[in-house]
C-alpha cells in the first residue's frame, strides 16, 4: 500500500475538529461492550464480530469477568520459539499484558506500537504497525511475527488483514482480540492457534513444507489440542501406543513448524473443548475430532474406545489398550481418596475433567461452573457429570460461581481468585483452580492420584480457617474495614449526591444515543 490508509474512527476515538484537529478520544474500555462493538461494525468489522459471536457465544454476563482476553492469545506467541509478538491497544492495557505476561514467566520482549487519537483516525496507526513488522521480520530470528489488535484499534477499523502475509520470508499474522467480542481469556487462545493453523493449511496445501524438528512418527499421531500439564502428553502417548497409535503435537504449539505435524495427524483429541476455530481448520484439513479426554476410570475407557474407532482400531487391541491402564488408574483412585464436598469452577477449559476425577476420587461434587461455553467435544463429560448429579454451568458467571459456593458450603470450594477470596471470608477452605489444581498431571495412572494430597490437606485446614475467622471477627467490612476507635464518618448525604449525579450522566448518556 503506496497511499496512506484512512477509516473512519470518529466514534470510538473523538471527532475532527477544525483544520483538522483531533478532540480527546471517547473514554471507553472493554466493559463498553456495545458502544464498541457498534464503532467495529462501523468501521467495517461485522464480518469478524459475527464470527466471534458464533465461535464463543456470550454467557448471562456481557463482559470478560477474568483477565483481559488477549492475555491468552499473548501468552501463546510468548510461548513460541522464533516468534515476535507486537500489540496495537492503549498504553494501559498493554503495560497491563506485558506486566502480567511477565508475571507469568515470560522471557521475551512484547513489541507496541503506540498511537494518539490523530494516527488512529487518520490511518498513521496503519502505517506504524506496517513500518513495525517491516523493521521486525528478520529470518535469522524468526519464522513469524504476531500483531494483535485491543479494544481501540478494533473497533476503529485498524485493517491488519492489509499487513503483507509475509516479510523476507517470515510470516505475518494478524489477529483481533477485542474484550467486547471474546469472552475469556482462554478462548483467545484459540483466535491465534486457530489462525496459525489456518496460515499453515495454505503453506501445506501451496507445497512442500519443512519437516519438524522432532521428525516425523512412523505411527499414526493423535494431535492434541488445549494446553496440559507436560507430563501428560507423555502419559497420552503410553496409553495410544498398544492401539499403535502415538501422541501429536500439542496445539498451541511451540514452533511453526509443529503446525504442520498437528495438521499431519490421524485424529484431534478435543482436550480443553472450547477451541472452535482450531477445530475448524482440522476439520477442513479432514481431521476427525474426538471429545473429552483420559481422565480417570470411566473417561479413560471411554477416551481410548472413541480414538481407537475414529483410527478403526480392532477392538482387541483397544480393549488391550484399556486393559493395560485401567488397573492401575483403578488402584490409584483407591489408594488415594477425596473425603469431602467440593464446588468447583474457573475459566480454563478443564473444569469439567478435574470435576470427573473428583468425583471418581470419592468426592462430592455438587456444582461445577466453566467460563467457557458448551460445546459438542464437552458433551460427553457433561452427561457423565449430570449422570452423577452434579449441576454443571456453562459460561458460569462470577456472581452464580459465588452463589454456588454460598448454598451449598463445601468442605472446599475451588475457583478463580475473587471466589477464592470470597469462600476465605465466610472461613471455607479454598483452592486457586489456575495455579494449583489445573497446573497438575490429570491423564491416566499419574492424574489419578496426583490431586488428592493438596485437596485433603485443604480440607483439613477448616479448623485454621475457623480461628482465623474467628480472630478478625468485628474488624469491619467495606467502609468499616480495618481497625477503628471510633464510628468512621460516612456521610450518606455525599453519597447521595453523587449518585443522583451519575443517574443524571446516565439518563443524558441514553438520550444522546436516541438522537
Amino acid at each position: 500500500m503506496n497511499d496512506r490508509t484512512t477509516y473512519d474512527a470518529d466514534v470510538i476515538t473523538g471527532k475532527k475538529g477544525p483544520q483538522g484537529s483531533v478532540e480527546q478520544p471517547v473514554d471507553l474500555g472493554c466493559h463498553s461492550k456495545d458502544k464498541m462493538a457498534d464503532a467495529a461494525r462501523a468501521a467495517g468489522q461485522s464480518e469478524m464480530l459475527d464470527q466471534y459471536a458464533k465461535d464463543y457465544p456470550q454467557g448471562p454476563h456481557d463482559k470478560p469477568q477474568s483477565m483481559c482476553p488477549a492475555f491468552g492469545s499473548l501468552r501463546v506467541g510468548l510461548r513460541m520459539r522464533r516468534v515476535a509478538t507486537v500489540l496495537s491497544g492503549s498504553a494501559c492495557c498493554v503495560y497491563g499484558l506485558t506486566f502480567v505476561s511477565h508475571f507469568y514467566g515470560a522471557r521475551r520482549s512484547v513489541g507496541y506500537v503506540p498511537f494518539n487519537s490523530e494516527s488512529l483516525v487518520t490511518g498513521k496507526l496503519f502505517e506504524d504497525i506496517r513500518d513495525a513488522v517491516h523493521e521486525l521480520a528478520d529470518p535469522d530470528q524468526y519464522d513469524a511475527v504476531v500483531v494483535t489488535n485491543l479494544c481501540v484499534p478494533t473497533a476503529s477499523g485498524v485493517p491488519l488483514r492489509l499487513l503483507p502475509d509475509e516479510i523476507n520470508g517470515v510470516r505475518i499474522v494478524g489477529i483481533d482480540v477485542p474484550g467486547f467480542g471474546i469472552p475469556t481469556h482462554a478462548e483467545a487462545k484459540d483466535v491465534l492457534a486457530g489462525a496459525m493453523l489456518k496460515y499453515a493449511r495454505a503453506e501445506i496445501e501451496a507445497g512442500p513444507v519443512q519437516a519438524p524438528a522432532s521428525g516425523k512418527s512412523d505411527r499414526p499421531t493423535v494431535a492434541l489440542l488445549g494446553e496440559m500439564f507436560p507430563a501428560d502428553p507423555m502419559m497420552i502417548g503410553a496409553m495410544l501406543a498398544p492401539m499403535g497409535l502415538a501422541a501429536g503435537p500439542v496445539v498451541p504449539c511451540r514452533e511453526w513448524r509443529e503446525l504442520y505435524a498437528a495438521l499431519d495427524c490421524g485424529v484431534v483429541a478435543a482436550i480443553h473443548p472450547f477451541y472452535t476455530a482450531a477445530v475448524r481448520e482440522f476439520e477442513a484439513a479432514g481431521r476427525p475430532i474426538v471429545g473429552s479426554a483420559p481422565v480417570g476410570h470411566d473417561g479413560t475407557a471411554a477416551w481410548l474406545a472413541g480414538i481407537g474407532n475414529a483410527f478403526n482400531v480392532p477392538s482387541d487391541q483397544i480393549a488391550a489398550a484399556q486393559n493395560a491402564f485401567l488397573p492401575a488408574i483403578k488402584e490409584a483412585l483407591a489408594a488415594t481418596p477425596i473425603k469431602g464436598t467440593i464446588t468447583l469452577s474457573g475459566y480454563e477449559g478443564s473444569e469439567l475433567l478435574v470435576a470427573r476425577l473428583l468425583i471418581e476420587s470419592g468426592a462430592h461434587v455438587p456444582y461445577v461452573g466453566t467460563a467457557c461455553p458448551k460445546t459438542p467435544w464437552s458433551a460427553a463429560d457433561a452427561e457423565w457429570l449430570a449422570a452423577k448429579g452434579v449441576k454443571v454451568k456453562f459460561r458460569a458467571s462470577l456472581e452464580g460461581d459465588c452463589a454456588a459456593m454460598e448454598a451449598v458450603k463445601p468442605d472446599l470450594a475451588i475457583g478463580t481468585t475473587p471466589v477464592v477470596q470470597k469462600a476465605k471470608e465466610l472461613g471455607t477452605p479454598a483452592l486457586y483452580f489456575t495455579n494449583l489444581i489445573s497446573a497438575r498431571p490429570l491423564m491416566g495412572p499419574a492424574g489419578a492420584g496426583s490431586l488428592a494430597e493438596v485437596i485433603n490437606a485443604a480440607i483439613s485446614n477448616k479448623g485454621r480457617m475457623n480461628k482465623m475467622k474467628a480472630f478478625f471477627e468485628g474488624v469491619g467490612h467495606g467502609d468499616t474495614a480495618g481497625v477503628w476507635e471510633g464510628d468512621p464518618n460516612l456521610r450518606p448525604d455525599f453519597r447521595a449526591q453523587n449518585l443522583k449525579k451519575l443517574e443524571k450522566q446516565a439518563r443524558a448518556s441514553k438520550a444522546q444515543e436516541m438522537i
